[in-house]
């Protein structure tokens, strides 16, 4: 059962998590359910099967290591899925990570698909979400069902429109580009951005898991053609701003947009890796395209009072943290889990 008014936090001392790199990690990302109600092409199998409800963390769980993690000096913690706003109750999760703002996390975050966010955006915003990522890869209405299988481009839209009403500064839309399937909205899709203040960023598809509706290799398509592309309609000027994560930023000059780049293939964003990942079923994973892995939900159920046992083992996994992925075009994924399973 969860409480309906969480008890009163605790000043939390500052703390460290340095990897065997010298990597400072401050940035963590829990995955809260890997369902979706979106099945996108470039994410998952069109017929998935999805954990069982035991299998996955409770929200309890996840409080208590977001409290944990902070401890141990993360400032930023993003909220991810499958699609994190079809758990119920997780408005209870954001509520209770928010509130560790006053001891020192810096940014409470949630990547979304924007299927329901016409209807949480107020409460999201009152619970301490400070930032909203949102995917939309296609402008048009039937691409945009192609894309996701069963999406509609009218909720996201609306959804949109209602986190912009609910007072959300920043919005940024996070646009997957394949070849011959999206890759010539880039120009309509960064227009969209500027007209609606909104930042943007393009990313180049993760090749995890087997997916089955298209050969990665052929429909690759790099940042750098998407900056081309984008070069012969705007003015890109290279900033050294970052919000945290793997995007790399470009201003139009005279519009406040961002347009981002997250580039895994073509220019390895690794060496300055400052994240790690909770999956659904509570594995610390150490990179998002390694199996490097630590079961925390085997510390939380079997030791759920015993908060410096679980700091020691996430402290620990930092050793074991590699330098980087190992992702390669044309090649049959090296690791078997999808996206919705990792956390996006």
């Amino acid at each position: 059962m969860i409480p309906a008014s969480p008890p009163a936090e605790t000043a939390l001392p500052a703390s460290t998590l340095i990897d065997g790199f010298g990597r400072r990690v401050d940035y963590v990302r829990f995955s809260v359910t890997d369902r979706c109600d979106f099945r996108c092409v470039y994410c998952m199998s069109e017929r998935m099967t999805f954990l069982p409800r035991a299998r996955i963390l409770t929200l309890e769980e996840l409080a208590a290591l977001g409290r944990t993690f902070v401890e141990l000096g993360a400032r930023k913690i993003r909220i991810t899925g499958g699609e994190p706003l079809v758990r119920r109750d997780v408005l209870w999760l954001f509520q209770r990570l928010g509130r560790l703002r006053e001891h020192g996390l810096a940014e409470l975050a949630l990547t979304t698909n924007g299927s329901q966010l016409e209807r949480v955006a107020a409460e999201l915003k009152a619970a301490g979400v400070a930032r909203l990522n949102i995917s939309l890869d296609s402008l048009n209405p039937a691409r945009f069902r192609r894309i996701t299988r069963n999406g509609e481009l009218d909720t996201v839209l609306r959804g949109l429109r209602a986190a912009q009403g609910a007072g959300f500064r920043r919005l940024k839309l996070n646009a997957v580009i394949l070849k011959n399937r999206n890759h010539d909205e880039v120009v309509d899709l960064a227009r969209f951005a500027v007209d609606n203040g909104l930042d943007i960023s393009y990313i180049e598809e993760m090749p995890l898991g087997v997916i089955g509706d298209h050969d990665r290799a052929e429909a690759y398509y790099s940042s750098d053609a998407i900056r081309a592309d984008l070069a012969r309609a705007f003015e890109l000027v290279p900033t050294a701003e970052s919000t945290g994560g793997p995007s790399r930023y470009y201003r139009i000059p005279g519009c406040d947009s961002r347009i981002g780049f997250i580039s895994p293939h073509s220019h390895n964003f690794c060496g300055d890796c400052n994240r790690v990942r909770v999956s659904a079923e509570g594995r610390l994973l150490l990179c998002l395209g390694q199996e490097h892995s630590v079961d925390l939900k085997q510390i939380l159920r079997a030791y759920p009072c015993d908060r410096e046992r679980l700091k020691q083992a996430i402290v620990a996994a930092m050793a074991i943290k590699p330098r980087g992925h190992d992702f390669q075009i044309g090649k049959q994924p090296v690791i078997l889990r999808h996206m919705n399973h990792t956390g996006g």
